[in-house]
């Protein structure tokens, strides 16, 4: 009887174990906002970590939020780190690359809950109606990422903040200035 449960409990570890090597080991997420301003003003609220408090989905979960910046104000070099509660986590960002008014890549550190790194690229486009602000990262997955993955979507969950940030960069931008 024992041994039959400890073989059935096995097989079952080895099935879930082969299901979870085979998923992939990288992802790519990415949201796109056409927004009715120029690119120039859309990077610079990205370039500059500071302006991030004006639209990142992220900053309403934890109102408590620690934010940490060095570096330079903008551009290659600026960092961002931040300490928050269990759904902010704690981690850092860094930039890594710029073209101004066409493209930004970031460095994503992950720290706490779960270790990672990642890549973020926003890259602004003109388009019909004014500037397309493309927001992608990029990563690796490893076991546990992949295991995550399983059970929650990590497409849905971050896209759905990428889909709220750029909103919310979208209102920022296309509210007119008030005297």
């Amino acid at each position: 009887m024992f041994t039959t449960i400890f073989l059935l409990v096995a097989g079952l570890l080895a099935l879930v174990a082969i299901i979870v090597a085979l998923q992939p080991s990288t992802f790519t997420i990415t949201r796109r906002a056409v927004l009715d301003a120029p690119a120039a003003a859309a990077f610079a609220q990205i370039n500059e970590f500071e302006n991030w408090r004006n639209w990142s989905p992220w900053e309403d979960i934890d109102p408590a939020l620690k934010r940490t910046y060095t570096g330079s104000r903008g551009g290659v070099g600026a960092t961002y780190a931040w300490e928050g509660n269990n759904k902010v986590g704690t981690g850092r960002m860094t930039i890594t690359d710029v073209r101004p008014d066409e493209a930004i890549w970031i460095k994503l550190e992950f720290f706490k809950p779960m270790a990672g790194v990642c890549t973020a690229q926003f890259t602004f486009r003109p388009g019909a109606g004014g500037t397309e602000v493309t927001w992608t990262m990029t990563g690796r997955n490893n076991f546990v990422a992949k295991l995550f993955c399983l059970f929650i979507s990590s497409e849905k969950m971050i896209g759905g903040q990428f889909e709220k940030g750029l909103a919310n960069l979208k209102a920022l931008l296309e509210t007119p200035a008030r005297v």
